[in-house]
């Protein structure tokens, strides 16, 4: 979620402790775990408010599904490289032949310009 480390949660710890002090440090503490619970409480009843109002027909919904994080290009890649080709896949003849043979550079002729273009 905030994408905190160990060697940075340690360090936020450590500025806690010089800033707040000992003394008031677990009061602090006490309330940040009542916020955390409290927060936690209202997503849970969001989420069944949500699921209330949808009605039984989005129940059996497979969210993850849907989820964007899945699709990652690298994995569909790795996917598709890593499975067999399909049985009914055959190249035809004409796929073989190049559709139209590069021409080289001929260094004798000048370089073709185009002064609308710039």
């Amino acid at each position: 979620m905030f994408d905190i480390n160990g060697w940075e949660l340690l360090l936020l710890g450590l500025l806690a402790i010089l800033i707040l002090g000992p003394e008031r440090l677990p009061e602090y503490a006490a309330k940040f775990g009542k916020f955390v619970r409290q927060a936690r409480s209202m997503a849970d009843r969001a989420k069944q408010q949500l699921k209330d109002e949808m009605g039984p027909e989005f129940s059996d919904v497979d969210w993850r599904a849907y989820d964007p994080r899945q699709y990652d290009p690298r994995k569909i890649v790795r996917d598709a490289l890593a499975s067999p080709p399909d049985e009914d896949y055959a190249p035809s003849p004409a796929a073989d032949k190049p559709v139209s043979t590069p021409k080289g550079h001929d260094p004798s002729v000048p370089t073709p310009w185009d002064s609308e273009a710039t």
